[in-house]
């Protein structure tokens, strides 16, 4: 058996021991992704218009999970999907219609044009949250939703990705991570508007109605072994709020 099947076949023994609903289907019900896009896609429309904001390579379709892929790709259920990323590599992205590379503050998108605007795991890099989320609110039409999620800056993952070094990540993230990470996935990380009282606040500043609140999913980033997992387990089970590995925004701009 190959080394790099060692960790995958570990991390399925001790998710099927502590989360027993996973051998029907494959995932928890305290899966992260599943839980976002299942509230995405109740936004989403057959004529709706979607911004993918940080779109990347589209490395969801190496999700080994076939429910959990198939709820993340939006384009064929709404009107078009435009992706835009700093990544060269969004060429590469079967998930959108047409994709714009990012040069500069302003997005390649015109203004009031979008139903629904999709930010997943990208608000840690930005340096300047605030033109990030003016930027929504001028594409983003009256009405419009912005879906958002990104770790929060409070939680032991988060404080460990700024004190682990960047050449030794992308080694940790291929033990544990659902897909095949390469190095080019790994973006400096600044956590500028990663809790939610900084997200609430920049949220109302600009215009949108919201609700943010924390969420743990299974640690499957704890999956190196079995001690690890199980700490992993009890903090997803007994964590505060305030501490949840993961921040959830759903905004709708007001009129």
């Amino acid at each position: 058996m190959g080394s790099e099947e060692h960790p995958r076949k570990d991390k399925a023994g001790y998710m099927s021991r502590y989360y027993p609903e996973s051998r029907f289907g494959g995932f928890t019900n305290a899966d992260g992704s599943i839980a976002f896009y299942l509230r995405v896609r109740s936004l989403l429309t057959p004529s709706a218009f979607v911004l993918d904001v940080g779109c990347g390579r589209g490395a969801r379709a190496e999700d080994p999970v076939p429910i959990r892929r198939d709820l993340r790709i939006l384009k064929g259920r709404c009107r078009h999907v435009l992706g835009i990323d700093v990544d060269k590599r969004i060429t590469e992205n079967p998930f959108v219609d047409e994709y714009r590379p990012i040069e500069g503050d302003r997005w390649p998108v015109e203004d009031g044009v979008v139903d629904l605007c999709l930010s997943d795991n990208v608000l840690e890099h930005v340096p300047c949250p605030d033109r990030f989320f003016a930027e929504c609110h001028r594409t983003i039409k009256p009405g419009g939703c912005l879906c958002l999620r990104t770790p929060n800056a409070l939680n032991y993952i988060s404080l460990a990705s700024r004190i682990i070094p960047r050449r030794f990540q992308l080694a940790v993230l291929k033990k544990v991570s659902h897909t095949e990470r390469q190095e080019e996935d790994i973006f400096p990380t600044v956590f500028r508007c990663n809790t939610r009282r900084r997200l609430r606040k920049m949220l109302d500043k600009h215009g949108f109605e919201h609700c943010v609140y924390g969420f743990e999913a299974e640690p499957y980033h704890l999956s190196l072994c079995r001690l690890t997992y199980w700490l992993g387990v009890m903090h997803q089970r007994l964590a505060p709020n305030v501490l949840k590995s993961t921040l959830f925004a759903f905004a709708r701009k007001r009129p």
